[in-house]
Parts: structure tokens; sequence; C-alpha cells
């Protein structure tokens, strides 16, 4: 998977070129094995939480073909984000790990590794998504229903502070709007 686009950063005048592609390498891994780990370190959460430690350690995991994928986002070369989506159950994915570093945040990048998320999931056969975020995180949590990802019912044993979403991948998203 690669997929350029050029977007504005939200700290700088400069577009920058985000570069969007499936990590397959052991360079691209450990890409996203540090990006899971800031996002670990910036949220707080204990790696022994759900077997956070474990799936860091034997990454690509759950997120390997055929089921699952693993997208980096570079820009200038520098990995700078990351999305995966694995299996869920029978023809439904999850999409994990979403994260972008702070200094790329606000300038749809978030909103482009989503929507990659979403295009694999797609092509991998599944018809839904589902994930869950920490309900203080206000922008993804409008990001995610921008998308049309709808709150549903706990699916999975994390905790009260946590909100769960599905969509539908059949649905037609628009390519702009907030990240």
């Amino acid at each position: 998977m690669s997929a350029g686009a050029t977007m504005a950063g939200k700290q700088s005048n400069t577009p920058e070129t985000l570069v969007l592609r499936e990590a397959r390498t052991a360079a691209d891994i450990g890409a996203v094995r540090a990006l899971i780990l800031a996002y670990q370190r910036e949220t707080g959460f204990s790696p022994c939480f759900m077997g956070f430690d474990r799936e860091v350690a034997e990454l690509p995991g759950a997120y390997a073909p055929p089921g699952g994928r693993l997208i980096v986002a570079a820009v200038d070369g520098e990995p700078i984000g990351c999305v995966g989506i694995r299996p869920l159950a029978d023809g439904i994915c999850e999409m994990k790990r979403l994260y972008l570093a702070p200094g790329h945040r606000g300038g749809g990048h978030g909103r482009a590794l989503a929507m990659a998320a979403l295009d694999a999931a797609r092509q991998l056969g599944y018809r839904a998504m589902r994930l869950d975020t920490m309900r203080t995180m206000t922008a993804a949590r409008a990001l995610y229903q921008a998308l049309g990802f709808i709150e549903i019912a706990p699916y999975n044993d994390n905790p009260d502070d946590v909100v769960h979403y599905e969509r539908p991948l059949d649905m037609v998203e628009r390519r702009t709007g907030a990240s």
C-alpha cells in the first residue's frame, strides 16, 4: 500500500507530503513499535494492560496478513504515525493503535490513517469495523463520529472510561474534513 497526499501541517505553514504504506519490513515494524510505545507513554496506561506488552513485543502479531494490516505514516521519510487492523469476529475487524506524533496532529493525517484502515479492511473483505477509545480523547472521538462510526455497547473487557464504536464498511466517505 502506498498513497501520497499533500496536507497542511498544523504547526507549520509548509505543506507536508504524507506517505502511507503497509508496514512490511523490519524497519517499518520497528517504527510502528516505537510509535505505539510513544502512545502508551503519552496516555499513561500500564504496559501490562490487556496484554499490551505482549502485543507490542510480538508485532505484527494479530495485525499480520492475511487478516490484519499495520500501516505506517511518514513525512519526509520519518515515521510519524500508525494504525492497525486485526480480525475480531466473523466479518468484523478492529481498528487499533491509531497514533500520530504530537507535532503532526490537526492537519488531516489522523483522518488519512483512519481512511487507509477503512480501505484496507474493505480490501480484506470485512463488512464492519469496530474500535474503542478512551472517553477523554475528544479529538479522536470526533474523527470517528465524522467517519460514520456510531457508539455501541462494549464488545471487550476494557474499563468503563472507554467508548466503543462500529461502522459498516459499505458506507462511502467524504475525503475531506476534520482530523
